[in-house]
């Protein structure tokens, strides 16, 4: 397939009518069953800067494959809701009521985003997140330790905001016992993560994760867990070399694009640039190369002319016939 015929291939859309409950999101289609079951589709669309940008090569695949692979990884830290994976786009998980908040780890001074804690300082800000910062930090240093900078859990179509613990809990909304296990989950999973990144070359830099509560209240990972779209990953052997010349880490990320983006306007005032392809098919392969070298597995792509979305039906038809009637 050329470039063009790749391009035309991705998911987009994963909307099927015959399952109930559709919802959107800016990267998943999702649907609620009647048997306290979430269908999630990761499709191919990609997101920054809350917009959706362009559809990627093998995107959606990829990130459900390496939340798969990061799920299994650290089911001994935290349950989590993932209960079968139909598909390589698709994860059917336990419906939880999910906590208004989330929960970023950060080990090192960066980001682009308006979140982020390197614009907020190099805006002159010293106290972020209820976090005490010197002066004199420069981009993508470590930080003396690994801290936890929350931010509200956003309706669809609005923007998380930057919070503190203090104020989550004096909102009500959790509880300071809920909050004290989500610190110390969000901590543990983060080590393990770096730890599993340290091994195949690559520095886990900062993530974000999502949680809810079951029936039973027990506290339980969702959404994803360290994918290029909800973490940053740093090339270990390249970083203090390009830390020294005041460059950019090399990345294997969504900050790609983000920089990408930034060197060309102001994402939150200007309007956004088309994407060529050779710069969505550079990102593919960012994503593509963090899979493999962090799983140490191939990545498998879509049979050559084979309709993803064709695919996906397939399998969600195997798996929910009394949905699939026809």
């Amino acid at each position: 397939m050329n470039s063009a015929d790749i391009l035309a291939a991705c998911l987009t859309d994963a909307e099927f009518p015959e399952l109930p409950n559709f919802q959107r999101g800016k990267v998943r289609d999702s649907y609620d069953l009647p048997n306290e079951q979430r269908v999630m589709i990761a499709t191919d669309r990609q997101s920054a800067f809350d917009l959706v940008l362009a559809a990627v090569p093998y995107k959606g695949q990829v990130l459900n494959q390496t939340a798969r692979f990061w799920f299994e990884k650290t089911a001994d830290l935290c349950p989590n809701h993932v209960l079968d994976y139909p598909d390589p786009n698709v994860i059917v998980g336990r419906r939880l009521t999910m906590l208004p908040v989330e929960m970023v780890v950060r080990s090192y001074m960066t980001g682009s985003t308006s979140t982020s804690i390197w614009p907020m300082y190099e805006r002159g800000e010293r106290s972020l997140y209820g976090h005490a910062f010197p002066d004199g930090l420069v981009k993508s240093q470590k930080l003396p330790e690994t801290i936890i900078t929350p931010t509200t859990k956003a309706a669809a179509d609005a923007h998380d905001e930057p919070t503190t613990a203090q104020a989550l809990v004096t909102s009500g909304a959790i509880t300071q016992a809920q909050w004290d296990e989500l610190a110390d989950t969000s901590f543990a999973l983060f080590k393990r993560g770096q730890e599993i990144a340290a091994d195949n070359g690559l520095i886990l830099v900062d993530t974000k994760y999502e949680f809810g509560v079951d029936e039973a209240g027990t506290i339980t990972l969702a959404d994803e867990v360290h994918t290029p779209d909800s973490s940053r990953f740093w090339v270990a052997e390249s970083y203090e070399g390009r830390l020294a010349e005041g460059a950019e880490p090399e990345n294997l990320d969504k900050e790609f694009l983000r920089l990408w983006i930034n060197e060309r306007c102001d994402p939150y005032k200007d309007p956004l640039p088309n994407i060529p392809p050779e710069t969505l098919f550079d990102f593919s392969d960012k994503y593509i190369r963090l899979y493999e070298q962090v799983t140490g597995q191939a990545f498998v792509k879509p049979t050559p002319g084979q309709s993803v979305r064709a695919r996906v039906e397939a399998n969600l038809r195997r798996a929910f016939p009394e949905y699939f009637t026809g």
